[in-house]
């Protein structure tokens, strides 16, 4: 077997390059409507059926990595990305172009196949640590994708992104088979029952009932600032396509919160950061309200939210992860599944939104979310507090 820390980088590559095909297009809507003739709003289409897709993909691909071997599942899932990629970049209508983001979207899941065996591979109590370096290259995947994309469009317009992501999958998925060690799991039951025993997994597990919806929340947050910034940056500032990458550059430092966010799983103290985080959004898109006209803040309340969804999303997976071993791909089925659907419906909301109510209406309704996961964390934590004292008084 390769060595883990060669296995680790190859993951993350792979994840960073695959989670960024979901998020190519959000810098891209001002062009993609000029070029269809289409609103705004129905421009933002894009990003919702592109994530509804990687949400479906969670309940029909991901599960087969507790069934299938792994690296083959991975590499060929791949292929499927590139050819998806391809027929988008020469889509002739914006009928077709929608319904091929949906197919980006379902075969981009292969980085939620690669996140478990990454935890899989794990020397014990390192976990959060290998899952947090993988998460790291996903988290950059994610951050940097609108900046890629912006300048690609910048200089060859913006259907190139999607031809270069085509190539970079084939070249992944050459790379997966050859660096990758084979994982061939043991669960004994048929798709159809696999995709079944998710439900079980809901109703068995309340961690993962609670990660999922909390991520969910933020994550909507997250996709409404992300979904809504190109046409604000357009409209307070006039920025150009290069501009507006430039300004999804600065997102980049909040993948820096995945290893620490992994440490301080590792360590027990996740629910107290998990709560941290959550009060970070709320300030990230207040200050993103309050000084939409300054860009320099703006550009710190982007960062700021970048990290506390990082943060949140590892520490909720690391939780997850422990649950149930043996099911950790359906596992994160579930909480990914949860988390696209909040963040599909967000930027359907927001495009709305802000063609109702402009970056007010759009900050409001972001800084709504994750404060309604707050609630949701305070009162598990009020749970937690009152068990404990519980069982102090019971042993004395």
């Amino acid at each position: 077997m390769r060595s883990l820390r060669l296995v680790t980088i190859v993951m993350a590559l792979t994840c960073g390059f695959t989670v960024a095909n979901i998020y190519y297009s959000q810098p891209l809507l001002g062009l993609i409507s000029r070029d269809f003739h289409v609103t705004e709003g129905a421009a933002a289409l894009v990003v919702t059926l592109t994530q509804l897709g990687y949400a479906f993909g969670m309940i029909l691909l991901v599960p087969l990595g507790d069934k299938v071997e792994n690296r083959g599942l991975a590499a060929w899932t791949l292929l499927g990305t590139a050819a998806a990629l391809a027929v988008a970049a020469f889509a002739p209508t914006f009928g077709v172009f929608l319904a091929v983001s949906v197919l980006v979207g379902i075969t981009s899941v292969v980085v939620q196949v690669i996140v478990p065996i990454a935890a899989n591979l794990a020397p014990a109590g390192q976990g959060g640590r290998v899952v947090g370096q993988v998460m790291m290259g996903l988290l950059l995947g994610i951050l940097l994708a609108r900046t890629l994309s912006s300048f690609v469009a910048a200089a060859w317009g913006w259907q190139t992104i999607y031809l270069i992501s085509a190539c970079v999958m084939v070249v992944l998925s050459l790379l997966l088979f050859r660096v990758l060690p084979k994982r061939y799991p043991h669960e004994p039951m048929s798709y159809p029952a696999l995709v079944k025993s998710m439900l079980t997994l809901v109703r068995r597990h309340e961690p993962l009932r609670r990660r999922a919806l909390s991520q969910a929340l933020i994550f909507g947050a997250f996709t409404a600032f992300w979904t809504a910034i190109a046409f604000h940056l357009i409209a307070q500032f006039g920025f150009g396509q290069t501009a507006i990458g430039l300004f999804a550059l600065v997102g980049a430092a909040g993948a820096l919160a995945a290893p620490i966010a992994g440490r301080l799983g590792d360590r027990g103290l996740g629910h107290i950061a998990s709560g941290a985080a959550l009060v970070l959004a709320i300030v990230a898109l207040v200050i993103a309200a309050v000084f939409q006209g300054d860009i320099i803040l703006l550009g710190a309340g982007g960062v700021l939210l970048d990290f506390a969804v990082q943060t949140h999303q590892v520490l909720g997976q690391h939780e997850v992860y422990a649950l149930d071993p043996g099911a950790r791909s359906r596992m994160n089925s579930v909480y990914m599944f949860t988390l696209f659907i909040g963040g599909a419906i967000s930027s359907a909301i927001t495009g709305t939104l802000y063609a109702v109510g402009g970056w007010d209406a759009v900050c409001i309704f972001a800084a709504a979310l994750p404060f309604v996961g707050l609630l949701i964390w305070a009162a598990h934590h009020v749970r937690h507090v009152r068990l404990a004292r519980v069982l102090l008084g019971s042993r004395s």
